[in-house]
């Protein structure tokens, strides 16, 4: 089994949904980015998304956005992406590490190179958002050599003809975007997150985290009833840059601060099925 099938079956042995947490690598800077992801798994989170910083994030809305300009200039790259979960495979064997982000930087560094040096590094799966199932073959297919689980998006336009398409070749999880739109500019509704999840498991088996629309505790432990995790990211990059100076550097409580949140997260969806 891989890490995340692992981490899956065990949440549903311990009868709870997951919390899934994203940050973008080199936010606001590589030190900064890699002392706050180090406490991550700790703080509760059960999966970690590391958003691969990109120039034209078309999916994202401005908190993410600004995320990977401020990590962009401070030099990120794929390759230090890469390196940073080299070294946090090293403290830390367990926790699945997914990577999310755009095509454009895995075309230029080569699919089959980028799937072989990212196993290595210790990546389980990735979430390529602007790459749909037509048009994934050349990634999906270097990411199953490699071992890497290749997690296919849903949205709530995926109708009863497109979510068979979209799950054929899935796997690792299902992830369901809750809102149509950008990240971090709406709330998730419940009750279609609800709808949502049991139409989807009609089609797969998979289990199914949801995102897009979830920034407090209450929301998450409401998603949390209905799927197998709640992703959070813009509400974390949002306390990440209300901790940042005007110039843009961290101040010292930054990362208690992101990691106080994960961590209210985290308890809000452990005792949402209590």
């Amino acid at each position: 089994m891989s890490r995340i099938e692992k981490r899956f079956a065990a949440l549903k042995a311990e009868g709870r949904a997951g919390l899934v947490a994203y940050l973008t690598a080199g936010d606001p800077d590589l030190d900064t980015s890699t002392r706050l992801f180090e406490g991550v798994a700790a703080a509760g989170a059960d999966l970690i998304e590391i958003g691969m910083p990109f120039s034209d994030p078309m999916a994202d809305g401005p908190l993410i956005q600004a995320a990977g300009m401020r990590a962009l200039k401070s030099g990120m790259t794929l390759r230090k992406t890469l390196a940073l979960v080299r070294h946090l495979r090293a403290r830390d064997p367990d926790t699945p590490y997914v990577l999310m982000g755009y095509y454009n930087p895995i075309y230029r560094y080569g699919a089959e190179a980028f799937c072989r040096d990212a196993a290595v590094a210790g990546v389980d799966g990735l979430i390529i958002v602007d790459l749909p199932p037509e048009e994934d073959p050349e990634l999906a297919e270097p990411a199953h050599r490699a071992g890497l689980d290749l997690v296919r998006l849903a949205t709530p336009t995926s109708d009863e003809h497109r979510l068979p398409v979209i799950v054929d070749r899935a796997s690792g999880f299902l992830y369901y975007v809750a809102i149509a739109g950008i990240t971090g500019t709406r709330s998730a509704d419940t009750a279609a997150v609800r709808e949502a999840v049991a139409r989807i498991r009609r089609f797969t088996g998979l289990p199914v985290a949801v995102g897009f629309g979830i920034k407090t505790p209450e929301q998450a432990a409401e998603v949390a009833r209905a799927a197998d995790a709640a992703v959070v990211g813009s509400a974390l990059v949002d306390r990440l840059a209300q901790n940042l100076d005007p110039s843009g550097k961290a101040k010292p409580g930054l990362a208690d601060a992101v990691l106080g949140d994960i961590a209210a997260l985290a308890k809000g969806i452990r005792g949402a099925r209590a």
